[in-house]
């Protein structure tokens, strides 16, 4: 079993960047790769970024290439989520996500690959 704790959400103005961290406990974390999705009002969940469990491979949405940065600290048992030139558009909850894999370079896209949840942080971008 993993908790997943989100931290770093809050209010920002447009153009700003954002760091988000995904703390975990309960199992050894380096076992897991690491996806963030968020949730923008009235819209479904969606895939941000996902971090093999070796930091070695990251895959991004398109939407967020470029301006996303997705790595991880095992020894802290943290992932992180650098987001930067902030838009009005990425005002959503966003969601950590885990699941045990032994692949070097595995990292996930759907959300039903995951097993493991966290409760979300809220990013609020003002234009």
């Amino acid at each position: 079993q993993v908790q997943l704790v989100e931290s770093g959400g809050g209010l920002v103005q447009a153009g700003d960047s954002l760091r988000l961290s995904c703390a975990a406990s309960g199992r050894t974390f380096t076992d897991y790769a690491v996806g963030w999705f968020r949730q923008a009002p009235g819209k479904e969940r969606e895939f941000v970024a996902s971090i093999a469990w070796s930091g070695v491979h990251t895959s991004y949405a398109d939407s967020m290439k470029g301006r996303t940065t997705i790595s991880r600290d095992n020894a802290k048992n943290t992932v992180y989520l650098r987001m930067s030139s902030l838009k009005p558009e990425d005002t959503a909850v966003y969601y950590c996500a885990a699941v045990r894999s032994a692949g070097f370079y595995y990292t996930a896209r759907e959300q039903s690959q995951y097993d493991y949840w966290g409760q979300g942080t809220q990013v609020t971008v003002s234009s």
